[in-house]
């Protein structure tokens, strides 16, 4: 999991992203990573996103 999360952060945001300052980068980031972690489809997760599956779990 880890492999595939450094290597989708550096090709979707490193490679694309110009940064100002390093807190413009930390800032970028973070957002980066919530994106990520809650609102992205996962193939793990049949194309669902994690928030998807939080709610689903909630209700069951």
């Amino acid at each position: 999991f880890v492999e595939s999360f450094n290597g989708r952060f550096r090709d979707e945001f490193l490679n694309i992203e110009l940064f100002a300052s390093v807190q413009e980068a930390k800032l970028l980031a973070e957002q980066h990573r919530i994106e990520y972690n809650v609102y992205r489809p996962h193939s793990a997760l049949q194309g669902r996103t994690p928030l998807e599956v939080l709610q689903q779990w909630k209700a069951a």
